[in-house]
C-alpha cells in the first residue's frame, strides 16, 4: 500500500512538473536573444512587472527623444520611458562607469561611435530583433551586439546671409583659401567634429599627405567649439562663425526650414557614421528593454525619426525631400562609411594628429 500510494504521488508529481516546464522552458532562456513563437507574449508579461525603461541617447529631446517616448507610451503604457541625453563620450563613460561599479542604471542605448568602446569593455549583451531582418547586413552586427539606428552624414555649415553661394567651399583643398581664416570652427569633443574629419582625410589621402594638409589647415586658426555640436549650427547660424565643419549636415538643413540663415555643402569624400542601437549587460529592464528596441526599430519608431528629421537605417523609411540633398549616392558622391570598427580603429592616429597640430 506504501510503495502504491508512493507511486501516485511520484506520477503525479511527475505530471505537474511538466506541466510546470512548458513555461520555465521559455523563462528559463536569455530573454534578449530569444526567438520563441511566444517571445512578444513573455516580454510583455515581463516589462508590466518592470513598469520602465531607461535610455541614454545622443539625439536632441525636443526635435526626438520626446515624440520617441510619446510613441512608445501609447504603445505600451505600463512600461515608462525615461531618457538621458548626452554626447557620444558622455554615454561611453556613463554606461561603463555605471557597469563597473555593479549598478548598470539604463537599459538600452545609442549614439555614434559608442559600440567598440563599450564591447571592448564587456559592458554589453547580444540581443535579437525581428525588426533587424529589415536593415543592409552591415548595418548589424554579425555577433549581435549593436544594430545601426539611425544613419549621420557630416559636411559643412554655412551662414547662408554671409557667405555667397558661390564662395562655398566644395573640397576640403578649398578649407585652405585665406579668406576662410578665423571664420571656421568645428566640434572638438565628441567621436565626430574634428576627430572624424581628421580620419576621414586620413583614409583618403594616406599619412603622409594628411600630415602636410593638416599643417596646411592648422594655419587657418579654426576654433575648438566645446558646446554641443546642434549648439555649433546655431552659432554658426547666428554669425560668429561663418563655416562649421564636419556637422550632421542635416542640422542645418533643419534650420533653414524655419527661417535660419543655414545650409549644408557636402565635401567628397562624404563622412557617414550611424548610430547604434546597443543593450546594457545585465540591464535592470531586461523585458522593457527588448519591447523598445523592437519599436525603435520597426518601421512605426522609424518613422517617427523621419518626422523628427533623423535620416532612417530603415532602407523601406524614406528620408525628407529637404535632406535628400546630403545622402552621397544620391547626389553623385563618394561615402566613406565609418562603421564602428572603423571609428574605433581611425580614433587613435585621429587624436595624435588633432593634438599635434590642433589643440589649444
Amino acid at each position: 500500500m506504501w510503495h502504491s500510494s508512493m507511486r501516485r504521488w511520484a506520477q503525479s508529481a511527475a505530471a505537474a512538473a511538466a506541466l510546470a516546464a512548458a513555461p520555465a522552458v521559455a523563462q528559463g532562456v536569455n530573454i534578449a536573444t530569444y526567438k520563441g513563437a511566444d517571445r512578444q507574449n513573455l516580454l510583455i508579461d515581463g516589462a508590466k512587472k518592470e513598469g520602465k525603461v531607461v535610455f541614454y541617447s545622443g539625439m536632441i529631446v525636443d526635435q526626438a527623444l520626446l515624440p520617441v517616448s510619446k510613441g512608445f507610451k501609447a504603445k505600451y503604457p505600463f512600461v515608462d520611458l525615461q531618457f538621458w541625453r548626452g554626447t557620444s563620450r558622455d554615454i561611453i563613460l556613463k554606461v561603463i562607469t555605471e557597469a563597473k561599479a555593479g549598478r548598470p542604471e539604463a537599459d538600452v542605448f545609442e549614439s555614434s561611435g559608442v559600440a567598440e568602446p563599450t564591447m571592448k569593455q564587456g559592458v554589453v549583451q547580444q540581443y535579437w530583433s525581428p525588426e533587424l531582418s529589415a536593415l543592409p547586413a552591415a548595418y548589424v552586427d554579425p555577433n549581435g551586439r549593436w544594430s545601426a539606428y539611425r544613419v549621420n552624414y557630416f559636411g559643412l555649415a554655412y551662414n547662408s546671409s554671409r557667405v555667397p553661394t558661390a564662395q562655398v567651399p566644395k573640397t576640403h583643398d578649398d578649407l585652405l583659401d585665406p579668406k576662410w581664416k578665423g571664420r571656421m570652427a568645428w566640434h572638438a569633443e565628441s567621436e565626430s567634429g574634428a576627430n572624424l574629419f581628421i580620419a576621414n582625410v586620413l583614409l583618403a589621402r594616406g599619412k603622409d599627405a594628411t600630415a602636410n594638409y593638416l599643417e596646411k589647415l592648422s594655419k587657418q586658426d579654426i576654433a575648438n567649439f566645446h558646446g554641443s555640436a546642434r549648439a555649433l549650427v546655431d552659432k554658426v547660424g547666428e554669425g560668429e562663425y561663418d563655416l562649421g565643419i564636419e556637422i550632421f549636415a542635416h542640422h542645418p538643413l533643419i534650420s533653414k526650414a524655419i527661417g535660419a540663415p543655414l545650409d549644408a555643402q557636402m565635401l567628397s569624400p562624404v563622412s557617414s557614421t550611424f548610430g547604434t542601437m546597443m543593450l546594457v549587460k545585465n540591464a535592470p529592464h531586461v523585458h522593457s528593454a527588448m519591447l523598445l528596441i523592437d519599436y525603435l526599430q520597426s518601421k512605426e519608431g522609424q518613422e517617427i525619426l523621419r518626422k523628427a528629421d533623423y535620416l532612417s537605417a530603415r532602407p523601406d523609411v524614406e528620408a525628407d525631400a529637404k535632406l535628400q540633398k546630403i545622402i552621397p549616392e544620391r547626389n553623385g558622391l563618394k561615402e566613406q562609411v565609418f562603421t564602428p570598427a572603423r571609428l574605433f580603429e581611425t580614433r587613435d592616429d585621429a587624436n595624435r594628429l588633432f593634438s599635434q597640430y590642433f589643440k589649444e
